[in-house]
């Protein structure tokens, strides 16, 4: 996202070399990232987290309205609309993390440990909506996650990554699995 600088290579996105770009300009370009500690604003209400998503569509995209589809994905943000963000659980302040970063039509959307402190049921949801917005959305997910489990049912390639290397990669299947094993237990 442009919050640490690249210390070699290059990123590129649609076509375009994006290592030196600010982060709302990478946020304007469809790239939508949701840290690990969610950092909702805690003051405002779901509504207003939710709609502050929509910054970086151009003005003209912005609806000033909840998409009916976050909805459907977390029902229960629905229901607090006009609550705090600070005043709900981690489990709906990560769920209200997720949708907001939908609220911009991202192409691609970076998610940092979405699944980690949060209820088993919780979960499961998340799971479910990173396959549905990637299968049938069409938005690319790249998912950081230490449970191996969680990575595995939400993803199609996978990478093992130690201190900034890749040090083993596979396709989400059984052979794989077997293999990534090794690194756990080292």
């Amino acid at each position: 996202m442009g919050l640490l600088p690249a210390k070699q290579g290059d990123i590129c996105f649609k076509q375009t070399f994006i290592q030196n770009e600010k982060a709302e300009k990478r946020a304007r370009m469809g790239i939508a990232y949701v840290p690990q500690g969610r950092d909702i604003f805690a003051s405002l209400t779901v509504r207003e987290n939710l709609l502050l998503g929509e910054e970086p569509l151009p003005k003209k995209k912005r609806t000033g309205q909840v998409k009916e589809e976050i909805f459907q994905w977390f029902p229960v943000l629905k229901e607090m609309l006009d609550r705090k963000g600070g005043d709900l659980s981690g489990g709906q302040q990560q769920q209200l993390a997720i949708a907001r970063a939908l609220m911009g039509n991202p192409k691609i959307i970076l998610l940092d440990e979405p699944m980690e402190g949060v209820q088993p049921s919780i979960v499961e949801l998340i799971r479910q909506v990173i396959i549905e917005i990637s299968r049938k959305n069409d938005i690319s997910v790249m998912l950081v996650e230490h449970s191996l489990e969680n990575a595995f049912t939400c993803a199609d390639h996978l990478y093992v990554i130690d201190r900034g290397t890749v040090i083993d990669d596979g396709k989400a299947d059984e052979e794989t699995a077997r293999r990534f094993e090794r690194h756990l237990t080292v």
